[in-house]
């Protein structure tokens, strides 16, 4: 038996399915996670952010009036089944077009998620699903809420403050961000987002871009009160390097940043790289403050450290949801 499907087994006495797992975020960071996810359980649900508004997202956001396409993409892309049909089917969705004409930069992944909602009509959800039944994915993607939403960012740049206005601005804008916000304050949210975190077992919150990915999700009302209520184990993968949102700030800042937006949202662990984390005792008191056990273990790719490796994020998670299991059970 290879490592992945050794790895594949770990849950086997959460039922034929495994445990019930949402993973909530975007871009590069949730591809990963749910990379990783997947190789442990098939009833995953991923939680998307949809402010995205630049690239072939942005255009189609902008022509259409849909919600952003690309983030939800990459976590069907995620997903897909192992086999040649979905592996093949995963390459047609991130294909991406380079021309010098309109289609240029455009990703078939999105145009296809964008025609069959124009399709189906308004329900987001429905079209998604059809893309992953296309994938036989091992879950399903649903949006973090059910219209586009737009990030304001109050930030500091060289020493004045400032407004910035959208995702692309927000993450591209080299500034110390100090608050952000989404417009409208109070989005519609798919029933079917509420009903994963309210039946999860397991929540993970990133790795991805803070301000743009991950923080966002707390800031939808309906998602926040859900996610206080559930009495899932919640997780937060931290990031492995900084990126332009959050520029000198440390693992435990991340921290930091989740528990001053969402202090209802208790978590029960945060995992971190062992080699990207600097001042280990402030992430250690940090997790404290939230009640968390800290877990310090190798996920980086070794061959690119800036990005996760699915294998070892996936032992990381099969040990935190071990340990979790061993506690209820009362260490037996």
């Amino acid at each position: 038996m290879d490592a992945y499907h050794r790895m594949e087994s770990v849950f086997s006495d959460s039922g034929a399915r495994g445990p019930k797992v949402v993973a909530l975020g975007g871009g590069h960071g949730l591809y990963a996670s749910l990379s990783a996810l997947k190789i442990l359980t098939r009833n995953v649900t991923a939680v998307v952010t949809v402010a995205d508004d630049g690239g072939s997202s942005g255009r189609l956001r902008k022509e259409f009036g849909v919600l952003p396409p690309g983030d939800l993409r990459m976590a069907l892309s995620a997903l897909c089944d192992d086999s040649e049909w979905g592996q093949t089917w995963r390459d047609v969705l991130q294909y991406r077009f380079s021309s010098a004409g309109d289609l240029n930069g455009h990703s078939l992944g999105n145009l296809l998620i964008t025609g069959l909602w124009d399709l189906l009509g308004d329900d987001p959800v429905t079209g998604l699903d059809w893309v992953g039944r296309l994938l036989n994915t091992k879950g399903r993607v649903v949006p973090m809420a059910s219209v586009p939403l737009q990030i304001e960012a109050d930030a500091s740049v060289r020493g004045s403050r400032k407004t910035i206005h959208g995702q692309v601005s927000v993450a591209k804008s080299n500034a110390r961000i100090d608050r952000i916000r989404i417009i409208p304050p109070n989005p519609a949210v798919a029933q079917e987002a509420l009903d994963a975190i309210g039946d999860a077992d397991l929540i993970f919150f990133g790795p991805g871009s803070w301000y743009t990915s991950v923080i966002p999700h707390l800031l939808v009302p309906q998602l926040r009160a859900a996610l206080t209520a559930s009495k899932a184990k919640k997780i937060l993968v931290l990031n492995l390097s900084d990126d332009a949102e959050t520029q000198s700030m440390s693992a435990a800042d991340l921290v930091r940043i989740f528990r001053d937006t969402a202090p209802g949202v208790k978590l029960d662990a945060v995992l971190a790289d062992r080699g990207a984390t600097a001042h280990p005792d402030r992430l250690q008191n940090e997790a404290q403050l939230c009640n968390a056990s800290l877990y310090c273990r190798n996920v980086a790719d070794p061959r690119n450290p800036v990005r996760h490796d699915p294998l070892y994020l996936a032992a990381a998670y099969r040990e935190i949801a071990f340990n979790f299991r061993s506690c209820a059970r009362g260490g037996d």
